[in-house]
Formats: structure tokens, C-alpha cells, sequence
């Protein structure tokens, strides 16, 4: 066994036996930003993007988030849609200044302590996805390589010349036959500062959260998101200018591109510019690599072992994409038959459009009401969405069609849900049902076994617990199993947030409870699933105390 297991075991126990350094402290003061920072580049603007009157959930969810346009056949991104999928996932959309429950109320009416909005949800709101697009010849502007600045909604210049062949030789011929990329990075410091070692575990959650955010996007609108997690990392991070230790490379999204004449048939531009120079060849190393480097603003970088340890066993065979069907073994047992059936009702339709439910996400932190119980179509259609939002597809062997294998199951603990007497439950997507675990009001159990103040967990309608057998995944496919597992919770969680939206309900997500009270109250042991991170849904109090900062 690799050492993410080891460290899967550590998360699991880490509410009764703190991870190493148990003392740490983040200094606020001098934290980093949060993005990157390359002074002097080239801006692109990007176009602000319309957004069609059909792009709705429900046919994001419905067309496997991510599916092709069913009258065409297939669609095709262009600059505008680039553009519009980027601003309303990693963009700053709005600013956060209402009054809620969480620890950071105090710092929020001050401007360069901002809390800005994004679609996707992010651990702790710190965003350390790295967006870089690798843009051939087929593309609308100068081939190079762009890093997308999240302040500025603009694609910024790191490099000049066609290298779009580096990240297709580096996919090992996986993926569309295209010239344009989207290429996920983390930069671990953008997280580390404030969770040490518990860092990795957050910021694959993130990734996961950030593509879902692109596959409701994209699905929407008849486009496709297929994320590559297993490609030769090293090139890549060559090609970047980025240290593993500093920046792991997670996935890659090649675009089928408007007009494309195929990727494979563009020859490698030999182009040279001052942010384009030869760097040091290696087995497989490319000739070109970004020069830039962005510039840190914490005056003090610290490393953590685990988090180091991680990134070195999650890339060391990055390039062995797993057989079809490999990850057979680890998928989710089934639903137990013989536990009493509670019927659900048709899950509430969700015909806004995705713009406008990713603009209105947000974490409720303390604002939940159970004066005003959640209705069972609101309920089911949570759960669906956290079904739909488990198929990453890709070469993640998660997705919808062929034999992609279902990794996640989801227990609902019930609190006050019109129709559902209040218990513990295990979800059946097949057969869109609830099946009892544990009868009985838990709200108790829920708020005993929570960290944090910024919740009161028996004020939800229901809390939706996620989970995936993760040692059995890390022993089908090895330790960079570890990065999808996250993803894939991650990616349900960034579902049911934009559902919640939708439905018009609170939520929020939380890593800081005991795991083990966990799969100790669901009777998990014998199936080896791991409960990773919780998901409270329901309705919030009226006439919340918001500062209505777009007409101030």
C-alpha cells in the first residue's frame, strides 16, 4: 500500500487524533493571494458572455452534465463561451456581506478583506485552482499559453508559440482531437497557509467542485467537459515553469474547438519569444517551458511533510491511465434490500438557468429555519443532483455511458422533511427512494459530532452525507486514486450546491466533523465506505440581513 492510504486514514481519524502540526497557527497577516501574480504580462479581455434562454439545470443534470447537444450531434467552444464558462465558475461575480454565523463576519465590511463570490464552491473560499489555457493555432488569438486571472476576467500571456502538442503528447493520445486545453493546477500554499496538512485533502476537493462547475456549465448548453486525471504530470509541469512541491497539475480538459481542423495535424510552432526559451530536456521533456514566474506576497513559505509526501505519490505514475473497467471493484454496494422503504416524490423540476444559479450560490452559515420544513420534491431533487454530479466522466471510468462505474452512495440524515418521518437513510438512485437506516430525530448526533459554531446542524431540513470506498479505489487504480476520490465528492457537493440554488433552499458544505461517529452511526464498516464531507440543505430565515453592494 502507497502512502495515500496512510493519509486517507488520518483524515478519517483526524477528528480524535489531530494531524501533524497539531499547533500551527496561519499568520492572517501575512497570507497569500488568491491567485496567482505575473507582473508585467500581456492581458487578453475576455468577452462577457449571453447565456441562451435553454441552458437550464434540469438539462444540465438531465443530459449527464456534460453531454452533447442532442439536435446536433456534438457542440463546439469558441471565445465567447470560454469566456462566459470561466467568469460564472472561478470568476468574481458578487461580493459576500451579509450577516451569517461564520468566523470571518468581522473581517467582510472591509474592502481588502473582501469575501468575493464565485460559482464553484472552494474550501475555506480560498480558490487555489490555477486555470491555464493552451491555445493552438485553432485558436482566436496568438497560439501560447494564457493563465486566467480571476480579478480581471482577462486570459494572461505566459508564453508565445504553438505548444499545444507538449499537453497533447503529454494526455499519451487521450481525448479529443483538438489544439486548445484547459489545463487545472493547485498552488498547495494558496491553501496550506491556513490548513497545513490537512491541505491536499481540501484543495482535491476544489478541483472537483471547480470541473462539475464546467460539466453544468457545458451541458447546458450542449458542449462537453470530459477531464483527463491521468496524464505525464511532469511535462506539464515543466511546460508551466511550476515545482511539483510548489504545484501539482490535476487535470486536463481538452475543448473540442469552433472551426478546429484536429489537433493532431498542427506541427509544434517553433516561435520564440522572451517568455519562451529552451529549457533543460529530460526523458519526454518538451524544448519549451514558461519562463515567468508569478510573484508570492507572504514573506514566509512553510512546507508541510504530508502535503509533499502526497503530491510525490499522487504523481509518481500519473501516466498509467487504468483499464476500462479497473475501478470495477471499488464501486458502491448496492442499496440494502431489506431496510424499510420511505417512497419519495417526483424531484422538483429546476428550469433556471445555470448563470443564474451559479451567481446565487452561496453558504448559508448559520441562517437555517426548521419552521419551514423542506418539501420531499425539494429533498428528491437534491439527491438526484448528487447522483448526476458523481459521473465525471473523462478517463475518470465514472462516467454515464459504457461501463463507468458508480463510486458514490448518499445517506440523508432527515430533520425536518414534509413527508419523511425524521431518521437516517440510505439513498437508492435507482429506484429514487429512501431507505431507513436509523429512525429517530438526529439532530443531536449531528451537532455533537460537528466542530465548528457557524452551523447549528438540527436547523437543516436534512444533512446529505456523501461516500466512497476509498482504500478499495486506491487499491484498484493506486495512490493518484486519491485526487479522484476527492474530486468526485467534490464534484457532488458543487451539484447539490447549485441545486439548492436552484430550489431556491439553503446549503451548506463542511469538512469539520468525526468521521468515525460517522460510519459508526450508518454501520459502515463492513463496506469500507468513507463519509468525507457533509452537505446541509434547507430553508433559511426570511429577510436576511444582506448589504445590497451592486447598487451602493
Amino acid at each position: 500500500m502507497g502512502y495515500a492510504h496512510d493519509y486517507a486514514a488520518a483524515i478519517m481519524q483526524r477528528g480524535r487524533v489531530p494531524m501533524a502540526p497539531a499547533d500551527f497557527v496561519p499568520n492572517w497577516s501575512d497570507g497569500p493571494r488568491k491567485a496567482k501574480y505575473y507582473p508585467g504580462v500581456d492581458s487578453l479581455p475576455l468577452p462577457v458572455a449571453g447565456y441562451p434562454a435553454d441552458a437550464s439545470l434540469d438539462r444540465a443534470f438531465d443530459g449527464g452534465a456534460g453531454a452533447a447537444d442532442p439536435a446536433t450531434g456534438e457542440g463546439a467552444f469558441d471565445l465567447t463561451s470560454l469566456s462566459g464558462m470561466l467568469l460564472d465558475s472561478y470568476g468574481l461575480t458578487g461580493r459576500r456581506l451579509g450577516v451569517q454565523a461564520n468566523t470571518d463576519l468581522s473581517a467582510l465590511p472591509f474592502y481588502p478583506l473582501a469575501n468575493w463570490s464565485r460559482g464553484s464552491a472552494s474550501g475555506g473560499g480560498l480558490y487555489p485552482v490555477s486555470v491555464y489555457w493552451v491555445s493552438g493555432p485553432s485558436g482566436p488569438v496568438t497560439p501560447g499559453v494564457h493563465y486566467y486571472s480571476t480579478r480581471h476576467h482577462t486570459m494572461q500571456r505566459l508564453l508565445t508559440g504553438d505548444v499545444s502538442g507538449e499537453v497533447r503528447e503529454s494526455l499519451g493520445g487521450y481525448g479529443a482531437d483538438t489544439d486548445q486545453y484547459l489545463v487545472l493546477g493547485i498552488k498547495y500554499w494558496q491553501n496550506s497557509f491556513k490548513y497545513n496538512s490537512f491541505s491536499f485533502h481540501a484543495v482535491s476537493m476544489d478541483l472537483g467542485a471547480a470541473v462539475q462547475t464546467w460539466r453544468m456549465w457545458a451541458g447546458a448548453r450542449g458542449l462537453s467537459i470530459e477531464p483527463a486525471m491521468w496524464f505525464d504530470e511532469a511535462r506539464l509541469q515543466r511546460l508551466l515553469g511550476v515545482q511539483g512541491e510548489e504545484e501539482g497539475v490535476f487535470a486536463v480538459v481538452p475543448l473540442k474547438w469552433a472551426g478546429a481542423r484536429g489537433g493532431s495535424t498542427q506541427s509544434q510552432s517553433q516561435t520564440q519569444t522572451q517568455t519562451q526559451t529552451p529549457s533543460p530536456a529530460g526523458p519526454g521533456a518538451g524544448s519549451v517551458s514558461v519562463q515567468l514566474r508569478d510573484v508570492e506576497r507572504s514573506r514566509e513559505v512553510f512546507t508541510f511533510d504530508a502535503l509533499l509526501k502526497m503530491q510525490e505519490a499522487t504523481s509518481a505514475r500519473a501516466t498509467e491511465r487504468p483499464a476500462p473497467g479497473a475501478l470495477t471493484p471499488a464501486a458502491t454496494p448496492p442499496a440494502d434490500p431489506d431496510l424499510p422503504v420511505a417512497a419519495l416524490p417526483a424531484a422538483r423540476p429546476m428550469p433556471a438557468d445555470v448563470r443564474t444559479v451559479l451567481r446565487r450560490r452561496r453558504s448559508s452559515f448559520g441562517r437555517f429555519d426548521a419552521s419551514r420544513p423542506v418539501t420531499g420534491e425539494q429533498l428528491a431533487a437534491c439527491l438526484a443532483a448528487s447522483t448526476a454530479g458523481s459521473r465525471l466522466g473523462g478517463d475518470t471510468g465514472t462516467g454515464p455511458d459504457g461501463d463507468g462505474v458508480r463510486l458514490t452512495k448518499l445517506y440523508a440524515f432527515v430533520n425536518h422533511v414534509e413527508g419523511v418521518e425524521p431518521g437516517a437513510y440510505e439513498y437508492d438512485p435507482d429506484a429514487r427512494e429512501l431507505r431507513l437506516v436509523k429512525a429517530g430525530r438526529p439532530g443531536e448526533f449531528l451537532q455533537r459530532n460537528y466542530f465548528l459554531s457557524n452551523y447549528n446542524l438540527e436547523q437543516a431540513g436534512a444533512v446529505l452525507v456523501p461516500t466512497i470506498r476509498t482504500s478499495a479505489v486506491l487499491d484498484a487504480v493506486g495512490d493518484r486514486g486519491y485526487r479522484l476520490v476527492n474530486a468526485t465528492i467534490g464534484a457532488v457537493a458543487q451539484s447539490v450546491y447549485t441545486a439548492s440554488s436552484a430550489l431556491e433552499l439553503g446549503c451548506g458544505v463542511a469538512l469539520g466533523f468525526d468521521n468515525v461517529s460517522y460510519i459508526e452511526e450508518l454501520g459502515l464498516d463492513a463496506t469500507g465506505e468513507a463519509p468525507l464531507l457533509i452537505m446541509m440543505i434547507g430553508n433559511e430565515r426570511p429577510a436576511p440581513a444582506d448589504f445590497r453592494y451592486e447598487i451602493a
